[in-house]
């Protein structure tokens, strides 16, 4: 079992979170202030670097469901799968899209995709 960080569309409120069914949900969790979250448009990106703490959930997932996630989420052509450390110090892995490929979006400020999503789109 994998536990998975997530910060965009797979969240509870997210328009992609039925890709989580049979997942068991481990309740809601923050990032250390170390990253950006980028909007894309319909979905966020997260960035390794910056200074914002992202706002997310945490899922424990079998090696069947990360799978299927890996390739809904592009990996490795789009987003990586990687290590992360949160604000409490325990181990997951997220999906994350390297600098390069972000080029230049907006900046998600305070760190909470569904929060901004919702305050963009009225």
């Amino acid at each position: 079992m994998t536990r998975l960080f997530v910060y965009g569309t797979l969240r509870a409120r997210g328009s992609q979170h039925h890709r989580l069914a049979g997942a068991r949900a481990l309740g809601p969790a923050r990032t250390r202030p170390e990253l950006t979250l980028l909007d894309l448009g319909w979905h966020p990106a997260l960035v390794q670097r910056g200074h914002t703490a992202v706002v997310g959930e945490l899922y424990e997932v079998d090696a069947a469901l990360l799978a299927a996630l890996d390739e809904f989420e592009g990996v490795p052509a789009w987003y990586q799968r990687v290590p992360l450390v949160l604000e409490d110090g325990v181990e997951v892995e997220t999906y994350v899209m390297r600098d390069a490929d972000a080029g230049p979006r907006p900046e998600i400020d305070g760190g909470d995709w569904i929060t901004y999503a919702q305050a963009r789109d009225g």
